[in-house]
């Protein structure tokens, strides 16, 4: 594993047409800066939209990995950001002149072949990994589909498939070294469905540049030939087709006995790309497809957000979260108008746990009430505010130079008196965020009582 940013040389192109839309199109490789990760570029619209090329931008993975950014989309990207995370390139724009890359031969050998043609550049930038401390999985039960990812000083991939077809049966692969096996081991792999899919694929606008020249296809009818011949008129193809002996339409001979999980763990390679950064962590994978994929990696994007905001705001290793540095690096709030402490969790865009500890020497308790010291229930609520304005600070870019206003309270509740010597304990999670807007709802707590509650609104403004 390289321990400096990579990007390419020098532009490189290839054409083809998309596997889903059919369109033709041009790709083009470009170099780019340091730290500016992958990108696709839609150069055949109005301003030339481009797609950072992360979870956040992902549409849709029923058939493949699609992102999109406003109106401008792009299909079907696993093979280039398989072929591109492959190489370990971590800066590089992808011009399209269409919204689907080309298939090529099904595999993403085809922009393995180019983007070596055009030489990888180390860049004087060091490279950032994720390094996975903790046991991450994702399942879905009903479909028997099962990740796991384990602690790894490299990225390291298991993967085993099982279908009730003698071409396939069950299959295992490992990939222990990108360095050494990605680009003749798993590259070029191809895609692969099954007889009785592709008419349903059809149906639904699909496989468009779909044929037997960039996909495996796995015979699974009892019909025959019969049923070959009327699957070929369905796609309009006009190669020859035959059941063969192996399983496979015209015998195509495999790359490897163990293609088709290959090709999964290919896919998987590229889905994983798109946590932005590389990996190190072991994926063991059952029967998952691009669905689960996309799951496991918004689990992981969790993970690496709050590794970036320890590593911008914890000051003290002994701080569970980061301490009132790191919350005076976020908030405007001085004395002695400050109500938050420290955080003790925090999960972007999902929710936050913050501590405010209550003492004698605030200065309200002076007049609230004198002989009766009360903390005022406003100041409770703006507290709880204020550790709302850190969760959703944390869902913006550039969150230093942003402030938060806060629009509305509903449903405001006190429910016990809080006194010096309590140690008050937050808990808000962001119900929506949407064009600025945020709602959330919050909870304070002394021990395990509740002592206040609230829905609140904000809006993220400029400073």
């Amino acid at each position: 594993m390289f321990e400096k940013q990579r990007t390419i040389k020098s532009p490189v192109s290839m054409e083809g047409i998309g596997l889903h839309t059919g369109n033709r199109s041009r790709l083009t490789f470009k170099p780019a800066p340091s730290d500016s990760g992958v990108k696709f570029v839609r150069i055949d619209l109005d301003g030339q939209p481009s797609i950072p090329a992360i979870i956040d931008y992902v549409v849709d993975m029923s058939r493949g990995t699609n992102l999109a950014n406003g109106n401008a989309e792009v299909y079907t990207v696993e093979h280039v950001l398989a072929a591109v995370a492959g190489l370990q390139i971590d800066n590089l724009i992808v011009e399209l002149e269409s919204n689907e890359p080309p298939v090529g031969d099904g595999s993403a050998r085809p922009f393995v072949d180019k983007l070596l043609e055009a030489g990888i550049e180390t860049q004087d930038a060091d490279r950032k990994y994720l390094e996975i401390d903790t046991t991450l999985s994702y399942s879905e039960p009903d479909r028997a589909v099962d990740i796991v990812v384990t602690p790894s000083d490299t990225f390291r991939i298991t993967f085993m498939i099982d279908y009730k077809n003698p071409a396939l049966g069950t299959q295992y692969t490992t990939l222990i070294d990108l360095d050494k096996e990605f680009v003749d081991e798993f590259a070029p792999a191809r895609t692969f469905c099954f007889l009785s899919e592709v008419e349903m694929l059809k149906n639904q606008g699909l496989i468009k540049g779909g044929g037997f020249a960039n996909a495996i296809v796995i015979y699974d009818s009892d019909l025959g030939q019969v049923e070959v011949d009327r699957i070929r008129n369905v796609l309009d193809l006009k190669e020859k087709a035959f059941v063969g002996e192996t399983g496979i339409i015209n015998d195509i001979p495999l790359r490897f006995p163990n293609e088709p999980v290959r090709h999964k763990a290919l896919d998987l390679i590229g889905d994983l790309s798109l946590i932005g950064v590389p990996i190190k962590g072991h994926f063991l994978a059952a029967r998952s497809g691009h669905k689960a994929n996309v799951a496991l990696v918004h689990k992981i994007k969790a993970l690496y957000e709050k590794k970036k905001l320890i590593h911008r705001y914890q000051q003290a290793s002994e701080s569970p979260f980061f301490d009132i540095s790191g919350v005076m690096e976020l908030l405007p709030h001085r004395y002695p108008f400050l109500l938050v402490d420290r955080i003790l969790e925090l999960e972007p865009e999902k929710r936050v746990v913050a501590v405010k500890n209550v003492t004698i020497n605030e200065p309200f308790f002076q007049g609230h009430f004198p002989g009766r010291p009360i903390m005022p229930g406003v100041l409770i609520i703006e507290a709880m505010a204020q550790a709302g304005g850190i969760l959703l600070l944390n869902a913006v870019s550039d969150p230093k130079s942003k402030l938060v206003y806060f629009l509305s309270l509903d449903k405001v509740k006190f429910r016990k008196p809080v006194v010096p010597g309590d140690s008050l304990r937050f808990e808000l999670e962001m119900v929506s965020f949407r064009r600025s807007i945020c709602q959330m709802k919050g909870k304070a707590y002394v021990a395990n009582t509740v002592v206040a509650e609230a829905e609140l609104m904000a809006k993220v403004i400029d400073r």
